[in-house]
């Protein structure tokens, strides 16, 4: 792929550099998404296991369904896309990474500054007064985990449909948005909001925004430049080019 001089001198210059992920680069690692045909909602109903409501009515239904998840995830491996922003994490000062994605791949990979808007699949914690749920998680003892503090559901630490998005993360994300030299979005449909948002949010602010997606999306009329193809085969080939 040909790359703008003008969009490797802008990453040369930058001091403040922020990311945006969406599931494009799971789905490179082979973890299905929610939009594809045979993803992960193509025969089930979201509100029946991603939803306080489905989990109050059915959590055994639930921890069935987000164990499989968990099998799936913990069978796959971060990508050349994850590795190649492992290494362009080295090269600033300042470097986030919001992610849409559950599956901590990136923190597998080695990305340190990470900020997950939508939690993670990996850990759990208590329904009702929120505290960390330390132990493994084995519905082979036929009895749901419960809160050893308070006695109440352990559920995963995932945001469902219905919930909001944990208001720390969400700040720390729109602040590194707003602080942003270049922001980068990755592999989103950019239609999922908040998270859609913080590419505009970054640009008001002065920021030069690049896309990294096969596809066209909502963001790209408003992007500085766009990449087209999957972070996979873009993101290394820009890396080797940068100082």
């Amino acid at each position: 792929m040909n790359f703008e001089h003008k969009l490797i001198e802008a990453l040369n210059n930058a001091n403040r550099v922020a990311i945006l992920t969406g599931a494009g680069i799971s789905a490179e690692s082979g973890i299905k998404t929610f939009r594809d045909p045979d993803g992960l909602w193509a025969k089930l109903n979201p509100a029946e296991l991603a939803s306080i409501d489905g989990f109050m009515q059915n959590p055994e239904t639930v921890w069935n369904w987000y164990n499989e998840r968990r099998k799936v995830i913990q069978s796959t491996k971060p990508n050349a896309g994850h590795f190649a922003l492992v290494e362009l994490e080295k090269k600033y000062d300042n470097f986030h990474i919001v992610t849409q994605n559950i599956d901590r791949l990136h923190q597998m990979a080695g990305s340190k500054n990470v900020i997950e808007l939508h939690g993670n699949i990996i850990e759990n914690h208590c329904f009702d007064c929120k505290k960390p749920y330390l132990k493994e998680i084995n519905l082979d003892d036929k009895e749901l985990p419960k809160c050893p503090k308070c006695g109440g559901k352990i559920r995963p630490s995932v945001v469902w449909f219905g919930e909001s998005l944990p208001f720390e993360a969400l700040k720390k994300a729109e602040k590194v948005a707003l602080e942003a030299d270049v922001f980068f979005s990755i592999g989103t449909s950019s239609e999922v909001y908040p998270a859609a948002a913080l590419p505009y949010i970054a640009k008001n602010a002065g920021a030069i925004v690049i896309e990294v997606n096969p596809n066209e999306t909502k963001l790209s009329s408003e992007a500085d430049f766009i990449l087209r193809g999957t972070s996979a085969t873009v993101l290394p080939e820009l890396v080797k080019l940068l100082k």
